[in-house]
């Protein structure tokens, strides 16, 4: 039977999601995990990853395994094995031809700035802390130009590999609670380190720097250099994919 996995975790001590050769990676403790529950290494296959030091509330994985503990139980006994900032949110069978990535109807992240004088140790986890006063009305009028079906060249890095740059974002929006802004954008897909482009981008539009107006400029302008800079990946979370 096909499994999936909906895995939440902190990113923080780990090199990113996908297994690779340079450090421990999410992927690589839940591979390990499997093993040793099943005694087999099971191949996994994952929805989207993300890099260093970013989180999760709904990451997916999947694998095929003939086994006879029940998918639904499969959560439990692998959150009982997992570290702390490695928490299985849900285990069930899906369809034989599912897919992850390709099934992907949509994704959610958000990125949180803690927006004030002194960093605060209690928020660092999850949070960027960016001291210089950010006006969040000016952040909210950015966002329009970046709603709908856009060629995101200049949102996106350039060790991209993908065959188009084209990506819809069906909403984008900044609040503010306390000290914390929260960018939070939906769409059916997000180009590599685009979504943390976007964040630094705005961050810039509520400092100054540019304008609400620069958005639409930069994105028919199709180069990255005329973008914000990329912001930490500490702020950033996969909060939910959606099939």
């Amino acid at each position: 039977m096909k499994i999936m996995l909906v895995v939440a975790y902190n990113g923080a001590n780990y090199c990113g999601s996908q297994i690779q050769t340079n450090g421990m990676t999410i992927e690589q403790k839940l591979t390990d995990c499997l093993f040793e529950i099943f005694g087999e290494r099971y191949k996994l296959t994952g929805a989207s990853r993300t890099d260093a030091g970013v989180h999760a509330l709904g990451n997916v994985w999947c694998f095929e395994a003939d086994i006879k503990m029940p998918a639904e139980k499969i959560c439990y006994a692998m959150n009982q094995r997992l570290p702390e900032d490695i928490a299985v949110q849900e285990s069930l069978e899906v369809p034989e031809d599912f897919h992850p990535r390709y099934d992907v109807i949509e994704k959610t992240y958000e990125y949180k700035i803690l927006n004030c004088k002194h960093r605060r140790p209690q928020n660092s986890a999850d949070t960027f802390f960016y001291h210089h006063p950010l006006d969040v009305d000016r952040m909210k009028a950015a966002t329009a130009a970046l709603i709908g079906e856009h060629d995101f060249t200049s949102f996106s890095s350039v060790h991209r590999q993908t065959k188009t740059t084209v990506r819809t974002i069906y909403s984008c929006y900044v609040f503010k609670e306390g000290d914390i802004i929260t960018i939070r954008i939906c769409g059916n897909g997000f180009l590599y380190n685009m979504v943390r482009i976007i964040a630094g981008t705005l961050i810039e539009v509520g400092g100054g720097k540019k304008e609400p107006g620069d958005i639409a400029k930069i994105l028919a302008g199709k180069d990255r250099a005329l973008a914000g800079p990329t912001a930490p990946a500490e702020g950033l979370t996969l909060v939910e994919i959606v099939y």
